[in-house]
C-alpha cells in the first residue's frame, strides 16, 4: 500500500505500508501477527521518468508465543539483508551483462555506475564495486538455478 510520495531533485522516496496482518512462523508454520518490532529500511528500485526512486519498507519482524522465536517477514521481491529490489538487481544485471545475438557487452561497470546515479558515500569508485557485487550475484544465482530473481 502506497502512503506517500516526499519528491526531492534528486530522488523519489516512496513509503510502503504492508497490508497483511501477520506470517506463518517459518519455524513452528503457527499464524503470527503479534509484531516485535519494525524497521524500516531505505531500498533502491527502478528509476521512474528519469528520477532515481528508493522504496521505504517497513521490515517487521513477528514474536512467536508458540516458538518463542522472533521471525523476520520473508517479502519476495527483496531479500535478507538486500538494498536494492530483486528487479532493480536484474535490471543492472541485464544493463552490464552478455546478451543479444551477436553476444555483446551492454555498458561497462562504470558507465552503469554513471547513469544509475549510484553513490555509495560520494565515492565513485565504491559505486563501481556496488554494481559490480549485483552482477556477480545475480550471475551466479541463474548459473546456480537458471532462473530470475523477480517473483
Amino acid at each position: 500500500m502506497l502512503i506517500a510520495i516526499p519528491c526531492t531533485l534528486d530522488a523519489i522516496v516512496v513509503k510502503l505500508q504492508l497490508v497483511n496482518a501477520g506470517i506463518n512462523c517459518p519455524n513452528c508454520n503457527e499464524y503470527i501477527s503479534h509484531v516485535h518490532q519494525t524497521r524500516p529500511v531505505l531500498v533502491r528500485d527502478l528509476s521512474v521518468f528519469g528520477q532515481v526512486v528508493y522504496l521505504k519498507v517497513p521490515r517487521r519482524q513477528f514474536y512467536c508465543f508458540s516458538c518463542k522465536t522472533s521471525p523476520t517477514e520473508i517479502l519476495s521481491w527483496l531479500n535478507k539483508k538486500q538494498r536494492q529490489t530483486n528487479r532493480y538487481q536484474e535490471y543492472i544485471y541485464e544493463k552490464v551483462s552478455v546478451a543479444g545475438d551477436p553476444p555483446r557487452k551492454e555498458l561497462t561497470v562504470k558507465q552503469v555506475s554513471e547513469n544509475e546515479k549510484m553513490c555509495v558515500a560520494g565515492e565513485p569508485r565504491r559505486s563501481e564495486d556496488a554494481v559490480q557485487d549485483i552482477f556477480h550475484k545475480v550471475a551466479q544465482f541463474k548459473k546456480k538455478t537458471g532462473g530470475c530473481l523477480r517473483d
